[in-house]
């Protein structure tokens, strides 16, 4: 019977008016401003704390209006979020004071008048439960800055909010020179905006109403079924109603091939079938969530799903790096994919790394390995491609992730390094064939455990050559040090004898550390003598000398050797400039006392200013040299148990006695002392020149 009786409409409750959104892709919040004007927008939110009002020190940025648009913030196509971007327009608010008559025009006081502006402006952001704040930095430059005009916009990118969620904006600057703006908004629900495709709680949770337009009192029968492309239809719900009635899908249930039939319940009716989700991308999504392909047994596999897809099968190769598996299309082909049937590779050879993938609109949605179960994990195997390029003639590639390598290549692969060798396998038939067709080619699996092996092996031999090369080096390092000659510590210590004293001991300390020697003098340390005191100074660097095996130079002056000997009858010396005499006499008196002097001190006194029976006789247990004219064995006892010096002695001595004849001419002139600082003779050493 004919059904004009009947209507069937879809209530998707979509609203007759929607809104067609801007999309962004960036993840993170950013802000831009206007001509004219820098932004830069503070990492992280802030605290909202608007604090109290201020009062401007003079011309001072201020908001003066916010306006909000809507925007998607997309990380993936179909997965967006509702956001709220805010505009926030400034202008220069207050201006600077003007001085009176009397007061004084500083250039000072006019220079900020010519300065940019620099204010922090807080954009402050509620929809329950979330509450957030940003801090936007706006520099106006001076060109802009007139009192009560307006300067340009700061734009924020931007707020996540919930779809229907009442938010309030506010804006103030921080300090605060004026009442916070704010602004209250009702954000639309999913029927006001174009974002059903795009936002997930948009379609997740929309179900479709069936409103089936029946005269009343009237029974039918209504049938959903799922359409089979091979087969008969598959019944899913079956009811018997009375019209007018309106059934309720949910969202996951809609498929591309769930159809409707209604009929009326009378004898030989007619019925109408009508197919409405074929096209809803909401469908399509279902059914390829609802998808499973699943490997039943080894070298089998069978995609399961309530409709037919559109898509393609083919053959891959998973590498053991769990890198992207690579198709192998071609040599092979790409087959349409029957639904719910057991399938299987023709003469195909199973491997563990042999996967079936299953694509989509160039899109992969599912990947089984058909041997994972009875051949166990990855093998790491190199796949040759053998292709047909002629009539007998064909070419070979290595599979990697770059793509497939021709043999022989000079390109810095993996396969290219061995691409040789995997010929030399190829050829002689130590690869597996996994599959070949006459017209195509041909897969050939090669193991690569023996060169691993191989490598492995000269790594070791590379190791060893370099622990060995180590620890010659370093046997070569120890016979260095104990070759190289150790130099040694000499600490002189000296009474104050006026400048051309001085002098000289200076240029005896210069000389010496030419040697090499490591020389120590209070001359050279006058800011550490200030510092720590000169009893300390002189304890630490004796104690430090001796500790390294070095040596005290006593120097022997006539003032020095007075006053040695008040200082050994009553144990003090007269106040005046032999207060540092006083103190290293302290420190080293107790050794020559104790007889522990030898090895450790030398006496030294110079020519024509001191007989040596001068010296007292308790300093004479260390040995006693004059110079310049003793000293070969004065250098002799500085050197001590270290290796010998470099250079003959007779050139060491003659150095040394150099700068010390300069300095006792110098020193001999300005104390008029008769006989002092007379010319060296060195004996068998030549005479200086």
């Amino acid at each position: 019977m004919p059904m004009s009786w009947f209507l069937l409409s879809l209530a998707l409750g979509r609203s007759p008016v929607v809104v067609s959104l801007e999309r962004l892709v960036e993840p993170h919040d950013t802000a831009r401003c206007s001509v004219g004007l820098s932004c830069h927008l503070w990492d992280g939110d802030v605290l909202c704390l608007p604090g109290s009002l201020e009062s401007a020190p003079g011309p001072v940025l201020v908001p003066t209006s916010l306006q909000t648009e809507l925007v998607l913030r997309c990380p993936q196509e179909t997965d967006c979020a509702l956001c709220v971007r805010v505009v926030v327009h400034l202008a220069v608010h207050g201006g600077w004071e003007e001085h009176g008559e009397g007061e004084r025009s500083d250039s000072k006081l006019q220079e900020p008048r010519n300065a940019s502006l620099l204010a922090q402006v807080v954009l402050s952001f509620q929809a329950y439960p979330t509450t957030r704040c940003a801090l936007l930095e706006v520099q106006v430059p001076a060109v802009l800055v007139q009192p009560g005009q307006s300067v340009g916009s700061a734009v924020f990118d931007c707020f996540e909010a919930g779809l229907g969620a009442e938010v309030r904006i506010w804006s103030y600057t921080q300090p605060r020179y004026q009442k916070e703006l704010n602004l209250t908004q009702q954000l639309p629900d999913c029927r006001g905006l174009e974002v059903r495709d795009s936002i997930q709680s948009c379609w997740d949770g929309d179900n479709v109403r069936l409103v089936l337009d029946v005269s009343e009192e009237q029974d039918f029968g209504l049938l959903l079924y799922w359409d089979q492309v091979q087969g008969p239809l598959k019944p899913w719900k079956y009811k018997n109603l009375t019209g007018p009635q309106t059934i309720t899908l949910n969202h996951t249930d809609l498929f591309p091939c769930l159809c409707i039939q209604v009929w009326p319940l009378e004898p030989d009716s007619v019925r109408t079938s009508f197919c409405p989700f074929r096209e809803d991308p909401r469908a399509h999504r279902n059914l390829w969530h609802i998808a499973r392909l699943h490997v039943p047994s080894s070298g089998i596999w069978q995609l399961d799903a309530p409709c037919s897809l559109l898509a393609k099968v083919a053959l891959c190769w998973q590498a053991p790096d769990q890198g992207p598996c690579q198709p192998l299309v071609p040599p092979m082909l790409q087959e349409n994919v029957t639904v719910n049937m057991p399938h299987e590779f023709q003469s195909v050879r199973g491997h563990p790394n042999l996967c079936v993938q299953v694509s989509s609109w160039e899109k992969v949605q599912f990947q089984e390995c058909l041997w994972a179960d009875s051949l166990g994990p990855f093998k790491d195997d190199m796949l040759l491609v053998e292709m047909r390029t002629g009539l007998n003639d064909t070419s070979v590639c290595a599979l990697e992730s770059s793509g497939c390598t021709a043999l022989p290549s000079n390109t810095s692969t993996r396969a290219a390094h061995l691409g040789e060798q995997l010929l030399q396998d190829f050829r002689t038939h130590q690869c597996v064939q996994l599959w070949k067709d006459d017209n195509l080619g041909a897969l050939w699996a090669c193991p690569m455990d023996k060169y691993i092996h191989k490598r492995w092996v000269l790594v070791w031999l590379v190791c060893l050559l370099l622990a060995a090369a180590l620890f010659f080096f370093l046997l070569l390092k120890k016979d260095r040090v104990k070759a190289a000659p150790r130099i040694r510590t000499a600490l002189l210590l000296h009474s104050a004898e006026g400048a051309g004293y001085e002098h000289l001991v200076g240029a005896l300390a210069s000389a010496l550390s030419q040697l090499p020697l490591r020389v120590a003098v209070d001359l050279w340390s006058r800011r550490e003598l200030s510092a720590h005191g000169a009893l300390a100074w002189f304890h630490g660097q004796r104690r430090r000398t001796l500790q390294e095996d070095g040596v005290v130079v006593l120097l022997f002056s006539p003032a020095a050797v007075a006053q040695c000997q008040q200082w050994l009858q009553h144990q003090t010396v007269g106040p005046g400039p032999h207060d540092a005499l006083a103190s290293w006499l302290s420190c080293v008196l107790p050794d020559f006392l104790q007889g522990r002097a030898a090895g450790r001190y030398v006496g030294v006194y110079f020519d024509g200013l001191l007989h040596p029976e001068a010296v007292p006789a308790a300093f004479r247990a260390a040995p006693l040299f004059s110079l310049p004219s003793q000293l070969p064995g004065f250098l002799d006892v500085l050197q001590g148990g270290c290796a010998r010096l470099p250079g003959r002695p007779a050139d060491r001595a003659e150095r040394v006695a150099q700068a010390l004849q300069s300095a006792l001419d110098s020193c001999a002139l300005q104390s008029g002392t008769p006989g002092y600082g007379e010319a060296w003779n060195p004996g068998p050493y030549p005479a200086p020149k």
